[in-house]
């Protein structure tokens, strides 16, 4: 199913219609934009505890279903409170992807300037990641286009790193750069699927007022099957001593490791060709040094 171009936009007018028209037990709930929204999919606030999903495109559609069926099965096994779903909604009033209603999870997205302790969220992060990699995978969805390779070999990007490593010349140290994503691509995976986030970044991250780990939000590229897309953040957010308590925390080995570098490589190497930061204002800059450094 494909949006047509004379779909409506997809705003809190929009969230609100299709609610009223398909849960009429919450049309008279306030709907409201969230501080913060996704790239692929839009959220709102319905009321005070609920909040409704709005994927944008046709591919992040395919990831609805995957998250009501699965959700409420990861939950149960999890440290950390993730969205519940509790309403489906089907496409109508012009809108064309399937969406839906979740529990809402109190919380702020996470920036280094909000958590209190970054040593502390790197271990309480780690708990929970070590957590959704125990739990059975029988019946999960496998990795492929609708995760964006996540959980798949890195080689798929092997043309975008070698395009923006010849693009940026001198502006990296194109041999240490070349060195760690051939090493990722040599620690070739062969455990058995666990499954992974998919997008582990500080802005799917919520914090408490406190300034500590409360909860884990957008799950649409979850699978199950190679988990080091999930090592990442330890570049793209932790540094020093936070760093080192999330990699002796995180229950994987050191090919894993070594292909995380690898997806943060290629993701720093992207966000430079681009003259972008990632989610939460992280140098693109900074952590392909960083992982350099370290390989």
């Amino acid at each position: 199913m494909k949006q047509r171009n004379d779909a409506p936009a997809v705003n809190a007018l929009l969230a609100r219609r299709l609610v009223a028209d398909q849960f009429p037990q919450w049309a008279d709930l306030k709907v409201r934009p969230v501080d913060e929204d996704g790239h692929d999919n839009s959220t709102f606030r319905l009321g005070d505890y609920l909040s409704v999903r709005l994927p944008g495109r046709n591919l992040d559609a395919d990831h609805i279903a995957i998250e009501h069926k699965w959700l409420p099965r990861l939950a149960p096994h999890l440290p950390l409170p993730i969205p519940l779903p509790v309403g489906m909604g089907m496409p109508g009033l012009g809108y064309g992807f399937p969406w839906l209603v979740n529990k809402w999870i109190p919380g702020y997205n996470s920036s280094p300037g909000l958590i209190a302790d970054l040593t502390e969220f790197a271990r309480d992060l780690a708990g929970f990641l070590n957590a959704l990699m125990a739990i059975d995978v029988t019946g999960a969805p496998r990795p492929g286009r609708i995760t964006y390779r996540r959980g798949c070999d890195p080689f798929f990007y092997d043309g975008d790193v070698r395009r923006c490593l010849g693009k940026l010349g001198n502006k990296i140290d194109t041999r240490a750069a070349t060195a760690v994503w051939e090493a990722a691509l040599d620690a070739k995976y062969d455990g058995l699927p666990v499954w992974f986030h998919g997008d582990v970044a500080a802005n799917n991250l919520l914090v408490d007022d406190t300034g500590r780990l409360c909860g884990v939000i957008d799950f649409g590229q979850m699978a199950a099957g190679d988990p080091s897309c999930d090592v990442t953040i330890a570049w793209t957010l932790f540094t020093g001593s936070s760093r080192e308590v999330f990699r002796s925390e995180l229950a994987v080995d050191e090919g894993t490791w070594a292909r995380g570098r690898g997806w943060g490589i290629w993701k720093a190497l992207l966000m430079m060709e681009r003259r972008a930061t990632l989610p939460g204002g992280s140098d693109p800059e900074r952590i392909a040094r960083d992982i350099m450094a370290e390989a």
